[in-house]
């Protein structure tokens, strides 16, 4: 089986959709498919990955994002499609690659789109409009996405809702999965912990885009709160994005330290495990692996009571694995202090991310494309002549 996977919002500094992409093509090649995927970069490029087949398109950067890229020609990238014949497409992007959708249902080739994002939620706290036209125009985008593509993927329920509200019936749960090797209790690091801590006491650690959907500035005011009431902590923010500066400056005179973006998995594994908390404060989180990835490693959370991490975290269960709070800096604070007190949690995180490995978001997917055999078709050949320029 030959599988595509068209991606925006990919690049250097991208995170989620990244890792899922990455681990989804390992572990179709791992089951004998082949897999190509096409994300923008500055140029029409292709290169062997030890996750599929890259191929990289020219883009334009998405102004105001910090960084994100967009494939500037839906039409180039179609040719491109033509080229590769793919026996099944994928796609990571519900805003702007429609006609991917639109071209394959022609062509007879299955299709998939992700939704990565809570429409819902961003029309909300971004389009300052009555909720009855807010309604109307997301549902009438949800009902759009879910007649161009064959299935929608969700990864959890909070995803799913805005789908289910209005009926759709082409709609897949998948959760995500997580690394467990990378990430793992074995890597905390005594030396690692105190260097980080420079003499303070609890060690705190925000890991994800600093952008205004995601609400990075109530891990600094967490921490303000905190030693407001006289707790020694002190928080580390792994991250870069559009709110980098007001971060930068809302974290000057505190114990934060922002490190900016980390490409090397190993050592944010090292810091994530060598962390007492960690933070998931953006409330329209539709699944945040950066979450997961902290359990992985050992790490309890702290997350938005109003996002989707709440259903891993087993917070009111003999499981739990950290905590949810109101969007506030205080309900955040009071989490801190409860997860703190609470040994256990250390080996529930483990324990916990141990049930989601990639291995079962991989099966899943195979499932939604019909796949039942190993390697069932595979694989097509695959040329450079494929990249030619149209």
């Amino acid at each position: 089986m030959k599988i595509v996977h068209v991606a925006n919002f990919y690049g250097p500094n991208s995170g989620g959709i990244k890792t899922t992409l990455h681990e989804l093509g390992r572990g179709y090649l791992r089951y004998g498919h082949e897999f190509i995927y096409i994300v923008p970069g500055t140029r029409l490029y292709f290169e062997e990955t030890i996750y599929g087949k890259k191929i990289t398109v020219p883009s334009f950067i998405l102004p105001g994002s910090g960084g994100y890229q967009l494939i500037k020609s839906n039409r180039k990238l179609i040719t491109i499609l033509k080229e590769l014949a793919p026996d099944r497409i994928e796609v990571s992007d519900r805003f702007t690659l429609n006609s991917v959708g639109r071209w394959a249902r022609k062509h007879g080739i299955p299709t998939v789109v992700f939704s990565h994002e809570t429409l819902r939620g961003l029309a909300k706290r971004f389009l300052p409009l009555p909720k009855s036209i807010r309604d109307i125009a997301v549902n009438w985008h949800n009902r759009r996405l879910a007649r161009t593509f064959d299935q929608v993927i969700a990864t959890t329920a909070f995803a799913s809702k805005e789908f289910e509200d209005i009926g759709i019936g082409n709609l897949v749960r998948v959760p995500l999965g997580v690394d467990l090797i990378t990430f793992d209790p074995k890597y905390r690091s005594e030396s690692k912990r105190a260097e980080l801590l420079k003499g303070s006491a609890l060690l705190l650690v925000h890991c994800g885009r600093f952008s205004p959907e995601k609400e990075p500035q109530r891990s600094v005011e967490t921490l303000i709160e905190l030693r407001n009431r006289g707790v020694d902590a002190r928080l580390v923010m792994i991250g870069v994005g559009p709110m980098w500066k007001k971060i930068r400056k809302m974290a000057k005179g505190y114990p934060i330290d922002t490190l900016g973006y980390i490409c090397d998995r190993n050592r944010v594994a090292k810091i994530l495990a060598s962390a007492d908390i960690s933070f998931a404060p953006g409330p329209l989180e539709t699944f945040c692996l950066a979450a997961l990835e902290s359990l992985a490693a050992g790490t309890p959370v702290v997350a938005s009571a109003s996002s989707a991490v709440g259903e891993f975290l087993n917070a009111d269960s003999n499981l739990a694995a950290g905590a949810v709070a109101m969007d506030d800096a205080k309900s955040f604070a009071d989490a801190v202090l409860k997860v703190a007190g609470d040994k256990v949690m250390r080996s529930n995180s483990r324990r916990v991310a141990e049930k989601m490995p990639w291995e079962n978001s991989v099966s899943k997917m195979l499932e939604v494309h019909g796949i039942l055999e190993i390697g069932h078709g595979a694989p097509r050949g695959f040329t450079k002549r494929h990249l030619k320029a149209s």
